[in-house]
């Protein structure tokens, strides 16, 4: 699904030629305390006027040491920790390591638990693009989007809060599972939302998509080609913005990815403004999912959670009335153990791939935690991006690359 631009007539920048420098060399500091870096991020810039001649990123400022975390803190404890990474998209951060966990240990997720896991990923996607599309238009000037989008988000926030309890780091999801089953309630909630969001996201289409000032602070800046977005691992709408057709949703499936009727939206050219025409469609296809996960809920009884109590919590009624099921919770609070071996799976997050490797040695903790966080990858870019084009561009470039600081730095 190749999204087309030609919304009226545009003349591009003329390209940047390699013209000697004129003047002296100017280091400015970026960042870490910007607001225009979405984050603790520090970018030294050096200009030649307005121009910059070369930037360097420098990522740690936030860096917490989550990894080194999980191997201290054992497999279910780390759970929290994974929504303080990607934190506008907690529950699929909550999503991924789950799936790294339960591939190891050789259990699967019940059909009713995978369609909730469904519906709380592409609700997720929403939540992350809205915080790109709400942040990059204030960044620019455009004012008015940041609070169109955080309207919109502002009802997903709700449908989590009756859902998990919280806001934000919900922690819902569990080893073979979710904590609890969705009730009437959410349904409603994520019902009305299905009507009402599409009606928002146009507003802010017609707002921005041929708006002349958007279009000049977006389009032709940040070109990344197909051949360098593959050589940088970029993954998600970076990716697919350089017309590259790649997502795990359809590539590597999971929770039963491959069994839903979705568009996979790509660029042509890789600039700023293909990306933003990937995540506006992007997050109409969510709706798309989100309404066949909504359906299938309807058909799809059963547990939410695996009856497997070498992993799983046995039920709290059951944990009162017998004292087998108490020693299985006790077992699994206390020292659940893992099978020996190392286990890597990826999702599509909101940024793209977000892996999480884990290898074990069969104690109750993890012998090694890696995450591979989409993000890190994006900043990558930006000194390629950057080389050549305006100060003022830099902008443009770091919200269009979409990061969040908490998942680059860990």
């Amino acid at each position: 699904m190749t999204l087309t631009k030609q919304v009226f007539e545009y003349v591009p920048a003329p390209p940047q030629g390699d013209d000697p420098l004129h003047g002296e060399l100017l280091t400015l500091n970026m960042g870490p305390q910007h607001p225009a870096t979405h984050g603790v991020l520090r970018i030294v810039v050096t200009l030649d006027g307005e121009r910059i001649v070369e930037c360097d990123p420098v990522v740690g400022y936030l860096h917490r040491g989550k990894e080194k975390s999980a191997e201290s803190l054992g497999w279910h404890k780390f759970f929290p920790h994974t929504d303080r990474l990607d934190y506008v998209q907690p529950l699929m951060n909550n999503v991924g390591y789950a799936l790294a966990i339960e591939q190891l240990a050789g259990i699967e997720a019940p059909p009713r638990a995978q369609v909730i896991r469904v519906l709380l990923m592409e609700l997720s996607r929403i939540m992350g693009h809205l915080i790109y599309l709400g942040t990059q238009s204030i960044d620019l000037g455009a004012v008015t989007i940041f609070f169109y989008a955080f309207k919109e988000r502002e009802k997903l926030y709700e449908i989590v809060d009756a859902y998990t309890g919280h806001r934000m780091n919900n922690t819902y999801v569990r080893i073979g599972g979710l904590y609890a089953d969705v009730d009437e309630k959410v349904e409603r909630l994520i019902e009305e939302f299905l009507v009402e969001f599409p009606k928002g996201l146009d507003d802010m289409d017609k707002l921005l998509t041929r708006n002349r000032i958007w279009n000049d602070r977006n389009r032709g800046i940040g070109v990344i080609s197909r051949a360098d977005a593959l050589a940088m691992s970029l993954t998600g709408p970076v990716l697919r913005g350089s017309g590259v057709e790649w997502d795990l949703r359809r590539a590597q499936p999971y929770c039963g990815y491959e069994s839903y009727d979705f568009d996979v939206p790509t660029g042509a050219s890789g600039d700023c403004y293909d990306r933003y025409l990937v995540r506006m469609e992007e997050m109409r296809q969510s709706c798309r999912i989100v309404r066949q996960a909504l359906d299938r809920l309807k058909t799809t009884p059963g547990e939410v959670l695996v009856e497997d109590r070498r992993f799983v919590l046995p039920p709290k009624d059951l944990v009162h009335s017998s004292m087998e099921e108490l020693i299985f919770q006790f077992k699994v609070v206390t020292d659940l153990r893992l099978p020996k071996g190392q286990s890597y799976r990826g999702i599509e997050s909101s940024k793209g791939e977000l892996g999480f490797f884990v290898a074990s040695d069969g104690s109750s903790k993890p012998l090694r935690c890696h995450i591979r966080a989409p993000g890190l990858m994006n900043i990558q870019a930006l000194p390629m991006l950057a080389k050549g084009r305006l100060f003022s561009d830099m902008v443009s470039l770091i919200g269009s690359m979409d990061f969040v600081m908490g998942e680059v730095d860990r």
